[in-house]
């Protein structure tokens, strides 16, 4: 039985190995607020270590999935509170990037009605991005006088086009889903109405696949990026054997086995028998 999971600024429903996960305030349009935030710490680390739970999807409840932080609640009310303000910014880089990123099991966003600001964040976390054609994103921060702060302005610059990037955060425009997948901010961008569906097919894919393979093989991606050729195939091979030993169903030697010996099985066209 999966973990119980109870929390005021978020829901969680676990379903046929799915966590689907939703910020839960709609009527801040699921502006991040420290409570926010703090949950989400929490429900990573219960998802993390959940066995009912293969792949996460991070959603939002009502019009839109986040419209950034809570402006209010994160730096107003917390600007002569220096120890909870450091409490915020801990929770908030903690769980958008730090555990998002690196999270060991497959990760989809699934974005509908709006993305803004420092929602762009756990955007480029997430291993997969889906969204809605008519999606609004936007980094609008110049327009009120500052910088796409936290991990932003970096995390921008590493996952779409240096001309793209300059244009957004200089601009603070507004763009849809079609042009998020034009750039690459994205990894899909369809008719609203097939938004659940297309990111249920997309995890049920993923759920056929050997997690072991899934973690190393995200993992070995996003640490090589900043590696050189040499530091890379050392790295690599030493995470090849990490996975193999890490493995407990063998899905190497069943592969193999089922290629060469069993011919029951073509690499090229799916995973192979679990």
């Amino acid at each position: 039985m999966s973990t119980a999971y109870s929390y005021k600024n978020v829901i969680v429903d676990v379903k046929e190995g799915i966590a689907w996960v939703s910020l839960n305030r709609p009527e801040k349009r699921n502006a991040m607020s420290p409570a926010l935030n703090a949950d989400m710490v929490d429900v990573l680390c219960k998802l993390e270590t959940d066995p009912n739970v293969g792949v996460v999807v991070l959603g939002g409840e009502g019009k839109g999935w986040t419209a950034g932080m809570d402006l209010e609640l994160f730096f107003r009310d917390l600007d002569d509170k220096p120890v909870e303000r450091a409490v915020a910014h801990r929770d908030s880089q903690q769980w958008r990037w730090n555990h998002l990123y690196t999270f060991p099991k497959p990760t989809i966003a699934m974005v509908h009605g709006f993305c803004f600001g420092g929602g762009f964040t756990q955007l480029i976390a997430c291993d997969f991005a889906i969204a809605a054609e008519d999606a609004v994103f936007g980094l609008s921060e110049v327009n009120w006088g500052i910088i796409p702060a936290g991990i932003v302005s970096k995390a921008l610059m590493d996952c779409v086009p240096y001309r793209d990037a300059l244009d957004l955060c200089l601009t603070g425009r507004t763009f849809d889903g079609r042009e998020a997948e034009r750039m690459r901010l994205i990894t899909r961008a369809v008719p609203a109405d097939q938004l659940r569906a297309e990111t249920e097919t997309i995890a049920q894919t993923l759920l056929k696949l050997n997690p072991e393979a899934l973690r190393a093989t995200k993992q070995a991606l996003k640490v090589c990026r900043g590696m050189s050729y040499d530091q890379a195939i050392d790295y690599l091979a030493a995470k090849f054997a990490e996975q193999k030993y890490r493995d407990a169903e063998g899905g190497y030697a069943k592969g193999i086995a089922q290629f060469l010996d069993d011919k029951t099985y073509r690499p090229g066209y799916g995973p192979y028998k679990r």
